[in-house]
């Protein structure tokens, strides 16, 4: 009976280990990353913004400025760096550590699922959550 519970705690952590993030994952990194700029509600009112020479955008409203579509693969390379030519994201600072640790296979949209850093997926996850309704 006890080898049993011992298998069956170890499945759990495997299936823990293996689910996709989903947006509470994304919101603890989302503070710890992103709110001293965008503010906690992600509305572009954080402690730093008040300093900066460009206001930080208003998060909630990506969906809105994109059709009513979010776009998922064009947030993640803001993110992650990729988009750091576009004059519109150059005062991003580069989250390196959101690239490190597993990859889980995400669709950002285009149909096929791409090995993706699972905090970066989290991240993604959350902001599409707090989208405003048109």
């Amino acid at each position: 009976m006890t080898l049993g519970l011992v298998a069956a705690l170890a499945l759990a952590g495997c299936v823990e280990e293996t689910a996709m993030p989903g947006p509470s994952d994304g919101r603890s990194l989302f503070m710890e990353n992103c709110a001293v700029c965008h503010g906690a509600d992600g509305k572009g009112d954080g402690q730093m913004a008040r300093a900066m020479s460009v206001a930080p955008k208003n998060l909630t409203l990506i969906k809105v400025r994109h059709g009513n579509v979010f776009p998922r693969a064009k947030v993640m390379s803001i993110i992650d760096g990729y988009a750091r030519s576009d004059r519109s994201a150059s005062w991003m600072p580069e989250f390196g550590a959101l690239l490190e640790g597993d990859l889980v296979p995400y669709d950002s949209g285009d149909g096929k699922p791409t090995p993706t850093p699972r905090k970066l997926v989290a991240l993604a996850e959350y902001l599409e959550s707090i989208q405003a309704e048109r």
